[in-house]
């Protein structure tokens, strides 16, 4: 609601009896995009793409990756972010542990798996996708991995049309994975909010209609506890979804 906890009591205090749902209108408007609002979220995802080109100018083994985190928001930025509110990511050999610890000031070593995700606005709109990156050349089981996370996120872009539901499309990206994910959803809407709407879950039956930007992300396990994780954007159109952010190679990016 963004407005403080205290805020809205008194709120309630005040005009409670007043207060009545908005069936759902704002969300409806919030979904589904004018055609002004896409070039939007378009043009952040080409800044946060410029960004992503760049990384092999910041990040080598022997960098921190507390130093890569700072340094790839300057890039953000460069390109024209009008800010960075969120920028997530992790780095270990084969893989990372988690996406939402802080950066640490330890040095990437051969056989790491950077990923970067981050989510920068411009003009009130956010991109919201990432990236990996392997320091050397990766083994053979990361670089299978990343074709798999590549592949499973073209099969839910394939299975989100208009008419499909959210849950389909999950169904769709677990079905090329080829395995069951204990990931929390792998996906959601995207717009004036990092996320927003839809997840893209199980049990999710919203009705995907065009016009509505959503994010895809696959995960999967590699080994020793670790994952690798893959995320693009998309707008639902007629004719096919339209890709948002600029897909990734099938293979994964080496930074040498």
């Amino acid at each position: 609601m963004r407005m403080p906890r205290d805020t809205y009591h008194v709120l309630l205090s005040d005009f409670g009896d007043s207060l009545q749902s908005d069936r759902g209108i704002v969300a409806h408007l919030r979904a589904v995009k004018s055609e002004a609002e896409i070039d939007k979220l378009r043009y952040a995802c080409g800044i946060a793409g410029r960004a992503f080109a760049r990384v092999p100018e910041i990040a080598q083994q022997g960098v921190p990756l507390a130093d890569v985190f700072r340094n790839f928001q300057r890039l953000c930025l460069e390109e024209g972010a009008d800010w960075v509110p969120y920028l997530a990511g992790g780095a270990g050999q084969g893989g990372y542990s988690d996406v939402i610890s802080p950066a640490t000031e330890v040095p990437l070593e051969k056989g790491d798996v950077l990923m970067l995700d981050t989510g920068l606005v411009w003009d009130g709109y956010f991109s919201d996708f990432d990236r990996n990156f392997s320091i050397l050349q990766p083994d053979i089981d990361v670089s299978s991995q990343h074709h798999r996370l590549i592949d499973a996120t073209a099969a839910g872009k394939d299975a989100a049309q208009p008419g499909a539901r959210g849950c389909d499309v999950y169904k769709a990206i677990q079905d090329e994975l080829g395995l069951e994910t204990d990931a929390g959803r792998l996906g959601h809407g995207l717009g004036m909010q990092l996320t927003e709407g839809l997840s893209l879950i199980a049990t999710d039956k919203t009705v995907l209609q065009a016009g509505m930007v959503i994010t895809l992300e696959p995960g999967l396990p590699t080994r020793d506890g670790r994952i690798m994780v893959h995320e693009e954007d998309i707008v639902i159109r007629d004719g096919g979804a339209e890709a948002l952010s600029p897909f990734a190679a099938r293979d994964i990016v080496v930074l040498k």
